[in-house]
């Protein structure tokens, strides 16, 4: 379209606008007229600052894209591409989610341990205190001067 084309088009819209403004003023009122008005006067501004160009070369780019998803079937295998995608992705959320997700190399990759000796060592699993003997005595935490009075309520009331 050239620029005559949207300056008819801009002037088109205006018309029907203050059509609508003119039956919008007469039945409800000037708050709506005004609001009308304020519509009518938009197609104009939009011709003068070159918008009404740009909303019609947007227009004309979504026509041309949704006519080359619709027809064209490469777009088409790309859909369904990214259709698999989507399910693989889902299927390895679920997968993960049950605990089956741990690679079969992982578990085979790791040395064996030597069994332990029977003799004088106990056996001792990861992560826990000896059977025997006393539990390690805590060192108190260091006492803060600005702390000491609320220490010292708590303690009154049974807390430590």
């Amino acid at each position: 379209m050239d620029d005559a084309s949207y300056g008819a088009l801009a002037l088109a819209l205006t018309l029907v606008a203050g059509v609508y403004t003119w039956f919008a003023y007469q039945r409800r009122g000037l708050g709506a007229g005004l609001k009308g008005a304020g519509i009518t006067v938009l197609p104009i501004a939009a011709y003068l600052t070159r918008t009404l160009r740009m909303f019609a070369e947007i227009g004309e780019a979504i026509g041309d894209w949704a006519a080359r998803l619709a027809f064209s079937p490469v777009v088409w295998v790309g859909i369904v591409l990214a259709g698999v995608g989507v399910v693989l992705f889902g299927a390895g959320r679920v997968v993960d989610a049950r605990g089956g997700g741990t690679p079969p190399r992982a578990a085979r990759s790791k040395p064996p341990k030597p069994p332990k000796q029977r003799g004088d060592e106990q056996l001792e699993l990861p992560e826990s205190r000896p059977a025997s003997g006393p539990a390690p005595a805590r060192s108190p935490a260091p006492v803060d001067d600005d702390l000491a009075d609320i220490e010292a309520l708590l303690k009154s009331r049974g807390i430590t």
